[in-house]
């Protein structure tokens, strides 16, 4: 069956010796572009394979985008062909932040057609801190012959938002913190606030106390009051730039609720354009 939202650091653990299995650590600094790339080299989980927000996991950002746009298609399928992922392939993807980042190559994959993919649960702070291994040697894998095809259903641009926010047909989720969305952080983006009519959804809010995911149960107690409003399509979800925001489309799946789609552009690309409505407050 596979594992395709999430699995524990027991499940891994297990299963480190399975051939077909490919691990990505996912970890990223904002601020440094290298720094992800340097705590993979001091140690990461044996066997992973390092994927780069901003030179595998996303296209490079233009005057109008926001900072994290999609890779294209075909290049994103290449690149898991070098990386040696088949068809048939788990694959696991981890972060030091609770899945933060590696839920949007859990996006990705599931964006181009692969359902076997999971985010490590705790990631590797829990891994750490139960004494597993780590190692610091990465192992080529072998080219694969990946074949993919992207989902534009998954996803939707600006205009779309623009143009349905106006009308009230869609219901607009922002991952990021509560304080960002009302503006009372006015160090973290270059313009405070959020997009009129938005409804603040931190991502943090999927997480226990130990910083891993809420049950099933929990989370559908937190976002099914969404879905009772609103047809899943019609739900969209938003974050700085397009990748925190996965993170609840994750949650939501561990829910068992419907997919929903993912604004990619985010509040990075919204404000671009000085023209655009900015809110600030609850």
């Amino acid at each position: 069956m596979g594992h395709h939202t999430i699995i524990s650091t027991e499940d891994l653990s297990r299963n480190l010796d399975q051939e077909n299995w490919f691990i990505f650590d996912c970890r990223y600094l904002l601020k440094e572009p290298e720094g992800g790339l340097n705590k993979f080299r001091k140690g990461h989980i044996p066997g992973a394979q390092y994927a780069d927000m901003d030179r595998d996991l996303s296209s490079p950002m233009s005057h109008t985008s926001g900072r994290h746009p999609l890779p294209s298609a075909d290049s994103f399928v290449e690149k898991l062909c070098v990386w040696g992922v088949q068809n048939d392939s788990q694959v696991v993807c981890y972060d030091d932040l609770s899945g933060a980042f590696a839920a949007r190559m859990w996006w990705l994959l599931n964006w181009v057609g692969h359902k076997n993919v999971a985010v490590l649960d705790g990631g590797i702070k829990k891994w750490m801190a139960e004494g597993r291994v780590l190692e610091t040697v990465t192992r080529d894998r072998p080219r694969s012959s990946f074949v993919g095809q992207a989902d534009a259903a998954m996803w939707v641009d600006i205009e779309f938002v623009q143009q349905q926010l106006e009308q009230e047909e869609i219901r607009l989720l922002d991952a990021r913190s509560g304080e960002r969305f009302t503006g009372k952080d006015r160090k973290t983006d270059p313009v405070p606030g959020h997009v009129p009519g938005a409804t603040s959804c931190p991502f943090a809010g999927n997480l226990d106390q130990e910083k891993v995911f809420l049950t099933a149960a929990e989370l559908m107690r937190r976002y099914e009051p969404w879905f009772s409003e609103r047809q899943p399509e019609q739900i969209i979800n938003m974050c700085g730039s397009g990748v925190t925001a996965c993170h609840n489309i994750l949650a939501t799946r561990i829910a068992g609720l419907p997919w929903t789609r993912l604004y990619v552009g985010s509040w990075s690309e919204w404000i671009k354009d000085p023209a655009r409505p900015v809110a600030t407050g609850d």
